[in-house]
């Protein structure tokens, strides 16, 4: 289910949790010997829709704390969530 930016109910946490599940199915597919593909056209959008509104500070706690956890450089994540960068 996408995000609707329109929607008045929408918070903070919503948008965390969009950032957050793209990171973690971008580890899954690229890092992790997962058979199961967890990257969707909707997850990427609602990531990309979330990082207009989210702070910088928040994206990178993010991807810092979920690179820790899963044991991923945090360079190298960089590279697999922005490849042409």
């Amino acid at each position: 289910m996408a995000l609707d930016l329109n929607d008045p109910e929408l918070e903070f946490s919503d948008l965390v949790y969009a950032y957050q599940s793209w990171v973690m199915a971008v580890i899954n597919d690229e890092k992790l010997d997962s058979e199961d593909q967890l990257l969707t056209d909707d997850i990427a959008e609602d990531a990309l829709n979330s990082m207009r509104f989210l702070p910088g500070e928040v994206t990178s706690a993010i991807e810092t704390s979920l690179a820790r956890v899963y044991d991923v450089d945090a360079d190298e994540l960089a590279e697999l969530l922005f490849p042409e960068e």
